[in-house]
């Protein structure tokens, strides 16, 4: 009879200890692998959310400035559908120190989350100081008769920026090439 320590070579082998400490090790990597992957799905999905409720804020507050007349000074909310999703936006349009430009913040979170909680928030501005909407007669006049970044003297022919509310003139003539 052969004790253990005359054993051959060949029938040497792993205890079930070791066995077991290596099953331990191998399972907290997976499990740590598995965190890993789920936590990047986590961020991609609020990262898409993030994004659908940016582009939610950006179009409200692009209703609200192509709109005619300004925004009412007070609060709104409003329900919309986007993405096969319902997502609920909230609009404070506050009166700024300049008489005609008011300023719009939204907040835009899904309507299933609490108030309190907006994915994203946009902030703009509405009033004659930014231009009305149509961009035509009754947007921003400029002091003087002149382009904008002149004095307002003696009006520059030179192809400069037209006046708001005219058309363009002529382009600069561009000079010739000399051959030397």
């Amino acid at each position: 009879m052969q004790t253990s320590a005359t054993r051959s070579s060949a029938q040497r082998g792993f205890t079930l200890i070791e066995v077991l400490a290596a099953l331990v090790i191998v399972a907290l990597g997976m499990i740590a692998a598995i965190q890993a992957v789920t936590q990047a799905a986590r961020n991609g999905t609020y990262l898409r959310d993030k994004t659908l409720a940016h582009w939610i804020g950006m179009n409200v507050l692009t209703e609200r400035r192509l709109q005619a007349s300004p925004p009412d000074i007070a609060e709104s909310t409003g329900r919309v559908e986007f993405a096969d999703q319902q997502w609920q936006w909230s609009m404070q349009v506050t009166q700024t120190q300049v008489a005609s430009l008011r300023r719009i913040d939204i907040a835009v979170r899904r309507a299933e989350t609490p108030d309190g909680a907006p994915l994203a928030n946009v902030s703009g501005f509405y009033g004659d100081a930014v231009g009305g909407a149509g961009g035509g007669a009754g947007g921003t006049q400029w002091a003087g008769s002149g382009a904008p970044g002149t004095d307002g003297g003696e009006e520059d022919t030179g192809g400069s920026a037209p006046t708001p509310g005219q058309p363009p003139g002529k382009p600069p003539a561009l000079p010739a090439d000399s051959e030397e």
